[in-house]
């Protein structure tokens, strides 16, 4: 392995036994993303050769791909991690979606409301997120040790110095901390890693001939019969390939011929555009991710 990817490695795993020593209850977040992959990766050798001392966490917004849910099982019957998977009943009530009421309130109701749910439910005290600096303005904003109140928001200008390796881990009663021990990665890094490592990833992430529609944009995958088709749309074959997984009527997929780790680090290092560009919810409005984090988002 390069030595720029042991650095970071041995970052990540340092953070991580940092949090399992001085929190009470903390919990590793789970999307199933690549950077999913690459945390639960790093946790598994952080406490090798005993299992993580924390649960995985998924918000199941009910929306994923069928191909992300599948894997989440199979992952977490290999691996054996304790795994908790939370629904916001509320928002299913609700009937809440992203076709009926838009991506804004679907991400607040099913994403964020869920998880401030799941984190009161089981009272952690620390979540770790795979959030990184280079994939978007406000996660560039926010420290690897991130303070979050009571309320679960987050003050952008309320943040904590952190001076080399020293993190302040001080919290009262009922507040918490999102802790990101992936933050100084890059795309390229994250795959380069599960190249040098052959962790396990959803095989959204190769191109493969897949049914989609072109809206809003971009391409629209058809993963199930709950994706209403417009005038005129019908579904067409095309061989893309995902950079980055969510809700899939809200996930764009790219056009690529990487069908293998090879291929995808090669199109990687030529990549001139964020993997987040073909995430809807991150153009409902002007500071979208930085208003969705302070109101709680992760």
């Amino acid at each position: 392995m390069h030595a720029h990817l042991k650095r970071l490695e041995a970052e990540s795993i340092a953070i991580m036994r940092e949090v399992a020593a001085e929190f009470s209850n903390p919990v590793m977040l789970y999307s199933i993303g690549k950077d999913s992959s690459v945390m639960m990766h790093l946790a598994m050798k952080a406490f090798y050769p005993g299992k993580p001392p924390f649960p995985f966490l998924h918000v199941d917004t009910t929306w994923k791909f069928k191909e992300m849910i599948s894997f989440r099982e199979q992952m977490s019957k290999d691996y054996g991690f304790d795994l908790r998977v939370h629904i916001n009943q509320d928002g299913v009530a609700q009937g809440i979606g992203p076709i009926t009421h838009g991506s804004a309130v679907h991400t607040t109701v099913m994403k964020t409301e869920g998880l401030k749910q799941a984190l009161d439910k089981w009272q952690f005290d620390a979540a770790f997120g795979g959030a990184r600096r280079d994939e978007e303005k406000s996660r560039a904003k926010e420290r690897i040790f991130s303070f979050r109140n009571a309320n679960h928001a987050w003050d952008p200008r309320g943040q904590r110095p952190e001076l080399w390796n020293l993190f302040n881990t001080r919290i009262k009663q009922g507040e918490s901390i999102r802790v990101f021990p992936i933050s100084n990665w890059t795309e390229l890094d994250i795959w380069q890693y599960i190249q040098a490592e052959n962790i396990p990833i959803v095989p959204l992430y190769f191109a493969k001939e897949r049914p989609v529609v072109w809206r809003s944009g971009t391409w629209i995958m058809v993963d199930d019969d709950r994706l209403p088709l417009e005038p005129g749309e019908k579904p067409q074959m095309k061989k893309v390939r995902f950079r980055t997984l969510g809700c899939y009527p809200l996930t764009g997929a790219i056009e690529s011929d990487a069908d293998t780790l090879d291929g995808i680090v090669e199109e990687m290092m030529l990549a001139r555009t964020s993997e987040r560009q073909g995430r809807l919810i991150d153009t409902d409005e002007s500071a979208s991710m930085e208003k969705k984090k302070r109101e709680g988002y992760f």
